[in-house]
């Protein structure tokens, strides 16, 4: 989940190093470094806290002239947030940069303690550096680098400098590396927008391939040795998505982006709908971590409900060391944002392992899933850079929703009136989206009632529970309240005993079938002295804590929640003062288990 990042050239490295790691710091900012070299010398300079801080640092220094580098900023993972576990990390002849965790470091480690390394941090890091240069006395540097990599278990990927050479190894097993390439210019990233706005062209490394990287060319070879070429890919972003435009947070930058996006995403899908059909599954396995296993809890209603398709939703992480149970006629659906989440990756090659068929619901192009599931649907989000996700999530809901109605209607079971009218609404859905989010004096309103508590409950049924479930985990990541989740029917079995006088719950009912149900609910929760805050599609009696959305139906419904459950804790997140796109102990993509 660090960034990392690799350059050769004529610019100042410096400057391309520091901007790599700017544009990447989304993915970890414990603590930041670079190392500059030239034919004589490597530079490292580290420091704890945000790229600013390595910044202010190097501002301070004598740096050589250099023409290439490394540089990182972390998620720490293996040893504390400390200056001795801020990469670059230098053993010997070797200086690297690495994201990923080496699950066997301690055995690795015992190893050379008795061949008279002395280790300096508590990092995974450390370890691979000195196995290197162990490797690099008695062997040649490509052999050397093939051993390494047969040593190691886990997850890695390294951009490697070797004391005396003017050039950069680059090495990838189950976490994300690009190269990007211009004529005398080479950068290598864990990430596309580390390089977007100085090339446009790249390649992609295959687990367990190493590159050797000059100015004027790549060299990759396989685990073999031999050499294997690697097609140049184009990116098809532009340098202004990483721009706040504006805002004041890239996190309120990409809620407003919501209505675009999802014109976007009807625009490709509404005149393609046969694509999204899975009429032929019997039974559906929706994979995913975080936001985007609960926005796959919405498909599965509506998939069970509307298309009568049998759906479970597993978490990745779960997914991956339990029995699954396979049917003839199974779908495993993956969802992630970035296409490199770790766990996700993993279910993904065990469906596969198992002949089932995959279907992957993505953002990034090129990405790992993207390459290895047997169908790929896009949610073309653009980059989302703040943490928590916003305009992805709503996308991924939206896309299941879409493939429920195709579904349903292959199978024949929507008659033509609702048809219509459920088309009708997806199309609407970007004109009442953007009048939601006008109304940003009311968020604010009810943010200012949130924001001193500790403790929020959020409660709802079915898909609202789903929504709950999203909804609580956006205010915490942003706030730091602690905030949970139940189904509304679950109040009478334990949790309203922690219901006392003044404690916000927030309550989602926009099922007309539950109506009841919930306000009983909501009542109960009232008699306690609870303090009701209620988003609704249904006619109650109004109060100022109440958020009233227009009613569409089970499809569309969801995606109007959505909005003001990201704003409500947008403003409450702004209140308390939090690094809204940077919470802490957070980071955009978890490329590691």
């Amino acid at each position: 989940m660090c960034g990392i990042v690799g350059y050769i050239g004529d610019k100042v490295t410096t400057e391309v190093l520091l901007k790599g790691i700017e544009n990447l710091e989304y993915r970890g900012y414990d603590s930041a470094g670079i190392a500059i070299a030239n034919e004589n010398k490597i530079q490292i300079i580290r420091e704890v806290g945000k790229v600013s801080k390595l910044k202010e640092k190097l501002e301070k220094e004598k740096l050589i002239t250099s023409s290439f580098g490394i540089a990182h900023t972390r998620w720490a993972t293996n040893g504390e947030v400390s200056l001795k576990n801020t990469h670059p990390h230098n053993v010997g002849k070797v200086t690297l940069v690495h994201n990923g965790i080496i699950e066997n470091a301690d055995k690795l480690k015992e190893r050379l303690l008795k061949k008279g390394y002395v280790f300096k941090s508590k990092t995974d890091t450390e370890v691979v550096a000195a196995l290197l240069d162990n490797y690099l006395k008695t062997k040649s540097e490509k052999q050397a680098l093939l051993s390494m990599v047969k040593q190691l278990e886990g997850s890695f990927a390294l951009v490697i400098m070797i004391e005396g050479k003017d050039y950069l190894y680059a090495v990838r097993n189950k976490s994300p590396l690009v190269i990007g390439s211009l004529k005398d210019e080479k950068y290598i990233a864990s990430d596309i927008p580390a390089i977007a706005e100085f090339t446009k062209d790249y390649l992609l490394l295959e687990d367990l391939e190493i590159a050797k990287v000059t100015k004027e060319e790549v060299e990759v070879y396989d685990q073999k040795g031999k050499k294997v070429k690697r097609k140049v890919k184009r990116i098809d972003v532009t340098n202004e998505i990483i721009d706040k435009q504006g805002y004041e947070h890239f996190m309120l930058k990409e809620i407003m982006e919501e209505p675009r996006v999802l014109h976007n995403l009807l625009d490709i899908y509404l005149d393609h709908l046969d694509d999204l059909d899975i009429s032929r599954y019997d039974n559906v396995h929706i994979v995913a971590c975080g936001s985007a296993m609960y926005a796959g809890m919405i498909g599965k209603v509506l998939l069970e409900e509307k298309a009568h398709i049998d759906v479970t939703v597993e978490v990745a992480s779960e997914y991956r060391y339990k029995k699954n149970i396979y049917r003839d006629k199974t779908l495993v659906i993956l969802i992630s944002q970035s296409g490199e989440t770790a766990d996700t990756i993993a279910a993904l090659r065990i469906a596969k392992a198992n002949h089932q068929d995959t279907l992957a619901i993505i953002n990034t192009k090129n990405s790992t899933i993207d390459r290895e599931a047997d169908k790929t649907f896009y949610i073309e989000a653009g980059v989302e850079v703040a943490v928590a996700t916003t305009k992805a999530y709503i996308l991924q809901v939206a896309l299941l929703s879409l493939m429920a109605y195709v579904t349903a209607k292959k199978k024949s079971l929507l008659d033509v009136d609702e048809c219509i009218e459920v088309i009708n609404h997806f199309k609407a859905l970007p004109r009442l989206i953007q009048n939601i989010l006008k109304d940003n004096e009311l968020y604010k309103k009810i943010a200012k009632q949130l924001y001193k508590h500790d403790n929020i409950f959020f409660i709802g049924r079915k898909m609202d529970y789903a929504m709950c479930l999203e909804g609580s985990l956006k205010l915490k990541e942003i706030s730091y309240i602690h905030s949970e989740a139940y189904p509304a029917g679950e109040l009478k079995h334990g949790t309203i005993s922690l219901i006392d006088k003044g404690l916000p719950v927030i309550a989602i009912m926009t099922d007309k079938k539950l109506k009841e149900k919930m306000l009983s609910n909501i009542k109960e929760c009232e008699a306690r002295y609870a303090k009701m805050f209620i988003i609704t599609s249904e006619v109650i009696d109004e109060k100022d804590t109440t958020i009233v959305v227009k009613k569409t139906d089970q499809f569309t419904q969801t995606l109007l929640v959505v909005p003001i459950l990201q704003m409500i804790a947008y403003n409450v997140a702004l209140l308390r003062g939090c690094d809204i796109d940077k919470p802490k102990n957070l980071a955009k993509s978890v490329t590691v288990e």
